[in-house]
């Protein structure tokens, strides 16, 4: 099966852990992706991790380095002095985000900053760049966690495409219907640009249950039942693998343009989904 593929890593929390990213990068590069994105911390607590990450990316291997953008909680001049710092860096591609708001504030408030809106912070991109660089956005298959609707998070994402994102990677589900039912109303509603869906492979019990609170998903019950019989870790990454493996099957089958695969700054795991997607079925 070929299809585009890319992947997701996130900053060393430690810099002991630097050494050991920097390989899993090295060897993600290999298997050829389109881009390695890096995640950015609440309210840029990992500017510096990030833009390290990026910068390994860049000069260490031959696949483009996407930067992950948070404005909530910023100034103007702020997002300006950030946006010019990873465009000093070469970085050429982004993910705008809006970002959680700072710790002890009112979600439903102004969120304390100028940009207030992903969709504000592609414009702001796209003035502060030029014709070179490629902006994505996020989507949502089951919800936003502050979404008022279903409508609302399609009308959101029309507003990115509006102000010049040119394709979106969803937050990650469990189920091709979530995927393939979120495409059509999109599609229906005038999103025209390519949706990648987000797979994290899920290979033990506890990161399940950890992944379902920190994102809101609904459990995948059968997931979880199968992690759970599982006698061994080696088994239950097994079972991750596979259930991965054929969530993508259908996605592809059902019109998927690509594949975004959260890493989990681990690089077999990942590796070994593509390997089997690329098994004669």
């Amino acid at each position: 099966m070929t299809i585009p593929f890319s992947f997701e890593v996130y900053p060393p929390r430690k810099p002991e852990h630097q050494a050991a990213l920097h390989e899993t990068i090295q060897k993600l590069a290999t298997a050829g992706p389109d881009f390695i994105t890096v995640t950015y911390g609440a309210n840029g607590s990992s500017r510096d991790a990030s833009l390290d990450c990026l910068r390994f990316i860049r000069e260490h291997t031959d696949v483009a380095p996407l930067a992950h953008v948070t404005c909530v909680g910023s100034t103007r001049d702020e997002m300006n002095a950030l946006i010019d710092e990873f465009l000093a860096a070469d970085i050429r591609m982004f993910l705008a985000l809006r970002g959680d708001p700072p710790e002890g504030a009112d979600p439903q408030s102004d969120y304390l900053g100028d940009v207030k809106t992903a969709a504000e912070l592609v414009h702001l991109i796209r003035e502060r760049g030029d014709n070179d660089l490629s902006i994505a956005v996020a989507a949502f298959p089951n919800g936003h966690p502050m979404s008022t609707s279903p409508s609302s998070d399609i009308d959101i994402l029309l507003a990115k495409q509006a102000a010049g994102a040119e394709f979106a990677i969803t937050q990650l589900f469990f189920n091709a219907t979530d995927y393939l039912s979120f495409l059509s109303s999109a599609r229906a509603a005038g999103v025209t640009i390519p949706i990648l869906p987000g797979i994290m492979p899920v290979t033990s019990l506890s990161r399940l249950r950890h992944i379902v609170e920190i994102t809101g998903e609904r459990m995948p019950r059968d997931l979880e039942a199968a992690l759970e019989a599982a006698p061994s870790p080696a088994h239950a990454r097994t079972v991750g693998v596979a259930q991965a493996v054929e969530l993508c099957r259908q996605l592809v089958a059902g019109g998927a343009p690509g594949l975004h695969l959260y890493a989990f700054n681990e690089h077999e795991t990942v590796l070994e989904v593509l390997a089997q997607l690329n098994e004669p079925a």
